[in-house]
């Protein structure tokens, strides 16, 4: 901090300035203010003549004044930060002063003191004297923010001019301390010409916009949240701000934002999860909360990135229960503190175990009975699950089994599985596992509707396949951040790697909505909009970042990864649903009895730990799993003897 900062900031302190500094300059424009208005009325030699008596009159009427400026807390604010509220209390407190000065000269006219100054020339007086205070305040505001204030500001534009637009620049003007500087607008309407607006200049956007922002040492600029979703499908004009060092902030999204409420208005620098391609998704969320208010909910995998978001919407609509189940105890003990925190009000078990457990499971069942199960456990790291085929397949298919079987046992309405885009035409063991889980279900499903005893009413299994989302434990943007902080290098598999990512809160509505209003044997697909290429991705975060020389490294694909992933087998199609980002899978159905005796030779196989057999007895349930870069390859050779 300079010289003159400090000698401001010190100066226009309460501390250095305390409020009777200010409240005898006020009293002082008074004074001299009567002064002045009975020179206009009268003359010079009358004020020489009557100035001590007059000096009295005008002191006696200032005390009341002083009693205004306290009623009205005139002095509640800092000097330099003056507003029209302090303007406005002002006048208030000028208005009282001047009509208890009225009261006093009509009332005691005939006394010598207050008979000096006339109706017109107190009058005058006030009027003179509240200018002189407004000017005074403003002019000390504008010095300090000209001179000192903007110094440290960033210069930015506001993208958007309607209410968004608008509300920002409302909200940075009125920042204390002041952190931007509003330099102008910026308009993508088509028709859209060159005008000022809140006294700075609205650009149209187009190619040579960045160039000008440069050469007008634009430090920022800030998104209203009405043109987000127009900001997220123009990467042209990201890259270039990027590139050209200009920092990127937003507000709210736009179903956040409240335009009466700009206090609450909270600007923060833009993350890369922000500048995804995506459109906001809608979901019905009232009438999945009337269906799950007042049941008993399961929420297996209750711990993990998608589970404790599931946990998180659930507990909104007041469900009678929540049994929460995951094996990972740490992360256990931070829902049981979320939950005690937020909603002390519901009932939640918070249990510790493992959904293999059979007999466990089946205790949990019948003491508690859940209406609806949300089966989020999984195994879902590709690598590790490729190094340990026989977990993937006790963890992933067993714990499914055990679930599903008991949801029927114990008269569960719905069950609702997650599954994954790597269930489709698998090239690794984890996604695989994930497949035969989806055949197991459905045709369980399917077995119970052609089951007169079962037909009219019996627990619906519902699947529900979606991609990556954003944030979840080990996805790849935490791995980037983390190694860009540390310097780098970012590690990339393949320079062509895509993926699709979508949001953790949209995912699990669009899982609760598709779980809550499915009639049973659905596989829901997800829109997962546009896909993502990951070298991209990575480069993006570096620009972000701000940090030089982060070199990115390609690895090569790892075992069982692919390209990119798919939402549909090349052989199924779909159909709408209830929900536009929802559509139906139409897929191979499988036999139950077939499904369920092949998956029994599959877990007596996977206790022997030998990982060629057990990936050989999967890939026999699905043909279509091909490994890709793997040692489990060979299987996929006709002629491979074993």
């Amino acid at each position: 901090m300079g010289f003159a900062d400090k000698l401001a900031n010190w100066y226009f302190t309460k501390k250095a300035l305390p409020y009777w500094c200010i409240l005898l300059l006020d009293v002082a424009i008074l004074y001299f203010s009567f002064l002045f208005s009975f020179v206009q009325f009268r003359d010079t030699q009358t004020l020489v003549r009557e100035f001590i008596p007059l000096s009295f009159n005008a002191l006696i009427y200032s005390f009341f004044y002083i009693i205004g400026f306290r009623l009205y807390n005139t002095y509640s604010g800092i000097f330099r930060y003056s507003s029209f509220v302090d303007l406005q209390r002002i006048g208030y407190a000028m208005t009282f002063g001047t009509v208890i000065a009225y009261v006093l000269h009509y009332t005691f006219a005939s006394y010598d003191i207050f008979s000096h100054l006339r109706g017109r020339e107190i009058a005058f007086a006030a009027i003179l004297a509240t200018i002189l205070m407004w000017t005074l305040r403003m002019l000390v505001k504008t010095i300090y923010d000209v001179s000192f204030a903007n110094v440290k500001a960033v210069r930015t534009y506001i993208y958007g001019v309607k209410n968004g637009g608008v509300g920002i620049a409302k909200h940075i003007r009125n920042e204390k301390p002041t952190r931007f500087q509003l330099k102008g607008f910026i308009s993508d309407d088509s028709d859209s010409r060159d005008y000022i607006l809140m006294g700075v200049k609205v650009y149209k956007l187009n190619e040579t916009l960045v160039d000008k922002m440069k050469e007008q040492g634009i430090q920022a600029i800030i998104i209203s949240p009405f043109r987000l979703r127009a900001f997220r499908s123009n990467p042209t004009f990201q890259n270039q701000l990027i590139n050209a060092g200009i920092k990127i902030y937003m507000t709210q999204e736009e179903k956040e934002w409240k335009d009466d409420d700009l206090q609450s208005t909270q600007v923060k620098e833009i993350s890369i999860e922000d500048l995804l391609p995506r459109d906001e998704i809608q979901v019905d969320m009232e009438s999945v909360g009337k269906l799950l208010k007042g049941n008993c909910i399961m929420v297996t995998g209750s711990a993990g990135s998608i589970g404790s978001e599931m946990v998180r919407q659930i507990a909104v609509y007041n469900p009678s229960k929540l049994v929460l189940i995951d094996q990972a105890e740490t992360p256990q003990h931070d829902i049981r503190l979320m939950m005690s925190k937020e909603w002390p009000e519901i009932e939640a078990e918070i249990i510790v175990c493992s959904i293999c457990e059979q007999e466990h499971m089946e205790y949990l069942f019948s003491k508690y009975r859940p209406q609806y199960v949300f089966h989020a456990a999984a195994y879902k790291h590709v690598p590790m699950m490729e190094d340990n085929p026989s977990e993937s397949v006790t963890n992933n298919i067993l714990g499914t089994k055990i679930i599903a079987d008991l949801s029927v046992k114990y008269g569960v309405r719905k069950f609702v599985m997650i599954s994954t885009d790597k269930a489709v035409n698998p090239t690794n063991v984890m996604g695989c596992s994930k497949r035969i889980c989806e055949i197991y279900v459905q045709s369980l499903n399917k077995q119970l509707e052609s089951n007169p005893a079962t037909s009219k009413e019996h627990c619906q299994f519902v699947t529900t396949r979606f991609g990556n989302v954003l944030g979840s434990n080990g996805s790849v943007i935490p791995l980037f951040k983390e190694q860009i902080k540390n310097g780098g290098p970012i590690t990339v598999t393949d320079p062509n790697i895509i993926r699709y990512f979508m949001l953790i809160p949209e995912a699990c509505k669009l899982v609760l909505e598709a779980g809550t209003k499915g009639h049973g044997g659905e596989i829901f697909v997800f829109d997962m909009g546009e896909p993502v290429k990951i070298a991209d991705l990575a480069q993006r975060m570096i620009m972000l970042s701000g940090m030089k020389d982060i070199k990115i490294e390609y690895t090569g694909l790892r075992p069982g990864e692919k390209l990119y992933e798919e939402v549909l087998n090349e052989e199924e199609s779909t159909k709408p649903s209830f929900h536009e980002k929802i559509r139906i899978a139409t897929v191979r159905e499988y036999d139950y009895q077939e499904a369920n005796n092949a998956i029994e030779q599959l877990l007596t196989v996977c206790k022997e730990y030998d990982n060629m057999k057990t990936v050989k007895a999967m890939k026999e349930i699905v043909p279509e799993y091909k490994s890709n870069n793997s040692v489990y390859s060979v299987l996929d050779n006709p002629d491979w003897g074993g």
